[in-house]
């Protein structure tokens, strides 16, 4: 399952800007980082992320990119797609990790989407996450898209969009009536 894009964005083509973006960002910065760029061929799960490359980060300040729900990393991220001028639709073929964090986002993101699964159908009430960003919103769907019962969407503008998990034969939320804030916390946990 390969991108069209795929064959613009090849470590041999772009490697060497972003190893020298990311070399001078992480100096000026002062962290003890270290990085290997790769293709992404070898991705645990190419149907929910597919990347051409894949940057993973690894040495002393590993922690720094990962706090704050990985901030830090996302933002390199970001800024790295940005000096590469990739179009939106694009973003999704760069991939940036350390420690396996974001692989680990994904199962518990995909453990979510099925505890979410599993009280819409017990309670037949929505469920609302709380805001994440868009690829995190795209696993969720994509781990909700085989359940016939149930439908997923996204709802909200900006910081504030989430996806709400709804019975199959129930209208949706108008947007203005969505919670601004997620009646559960974070990945479908209870409050306390």
């Amino acid at each position: 399952m390969s991108h069209p894009a795929s064959t613009k964005y090849t470590v041999e083509s772009v490697g060497p800007k972003i190893r020298e973006f990311l070399t001078r960002t992480i100096q000026n910065a002062g962290l003890e980082l270290s990085f290997d760029i790769t293709s992404g061929d070898d991705h645990p799960y190419p149907e929910v992320e597919n990347p051409a490359i894949l940057v993973k980060f690894s040495g002393p300040d590993v922690d720094e990119l990962l706090a704050n729900k990985a901030e830090l990393l996302l933002a390199l991220e970001v800024l790295t797609m940005e000096m590469l001028r990739m179009a939106q639709d694009e973003h999704s073929l760069i991939c940036f990790d350390a420690n396996d964090a974001r692989l680990m986002r994904m199962e518990e993101l995909r453990l979510s989407a099925m505890a979410a699964l599993e009280r819409v159908r017990a309670t037949h009430q929505p469920f609302f996450f709380s805001p994440m960003n868009s690829r995190e919103r795209r696993i969720l769907h994509l781990a909700l898209r085989d359940a016939k019962d149930i439908r997923s969407e996204s709802t909200g503008m900006g910081p504030s969009r989430a996806v709400v998990v709804y019975p199959a034969d129930m209208p949706s939320v108008p947007s203005s009536a969505t919670p601004a804030r997620s009646p559960y916390p974070p990945h479908g946990g209870r409050r306390r």
